[in-house]
């Protein structure tokens, strides 16, 4: 049975990046978020076929999460060379495009394994997207069949009512009112 790990520290990592300008390397930790919020997204492979509709999907949203002091990571088992090709690679080809966030590179599993998305019999992970708070809190996890792409706006929906800090209810939107505790 995997361990929980909403309410707890998330667990730290330090991973190489490629940068969403298709051009530069980077390297990555959890410390870097420190002050911001955090969406970090799992999928399972470069050159697949759901992994980018959701990879640019969000990139078109990082202005909504960066207007709410939140930033994006990307993460697979793949190299950084593997993924500067993809996002060097033209939309129409099954390319990325540009992107407005890095997409990290967990050669050794060990991050995915870190946060129970490693299929270890296939090695690669499942779509988790985990939401960590300013201070290196988990504060949300979901995780998908491979088969099946998230969703933007339930992203967005889900870090604003953290963000909130009251008691919401199902289909709670930003400007919608708490409930009181009873």
């Amino acid at each position: 049975m995997a361990e929980r790990l909403v309410g707890k520290q998330a667990p730290d990592f330090t991973m190489d990046t490629a940068l969403g300008n298709g051009q530069e390397f980077g390297k990555v930790s959890l410390s870097d978020y420190k002050g911001k919020w955090l969406v970090l997204f799992f999928y399972p492979l470069d050159f697949t076929f759901v992994c980018p509709t959701e990879i640019t999907a969000l990139s078109e949203a990082a202005s909504q999460f960066k207007a709410i002091n939140a930033e994006i990571l990307g993460v697979s088992i793949d190299s950084i060379h593997s993924h500067r090709a993809w996002i060097n690679t033209p939309v129409d080809q099954n390319g990325l495009g540009q992107l407005n966030f890095p997409l990290a590179a967990d050669i050794t599993k060990q991050v995915s394994r870190d946060y129970g998305v490693l299929i270890e019999e296939e090695g690669i992970a499942l779509r988790g997207l985990f939401i960590i708070n300013p201070e290196g809190e988990l504060q949300y996890q979901v995780v998908h069949h491979n088969n099946v792409g998230r969703s933007v706006e339930e992203t967005l929906r889900v870090l604003e009512a953290l963000q909130s800090g009251g008691l919401c209810p199902i289909g709670w939107k930003k400007g919608d009112k708490h409930l009181t505790a009873k």
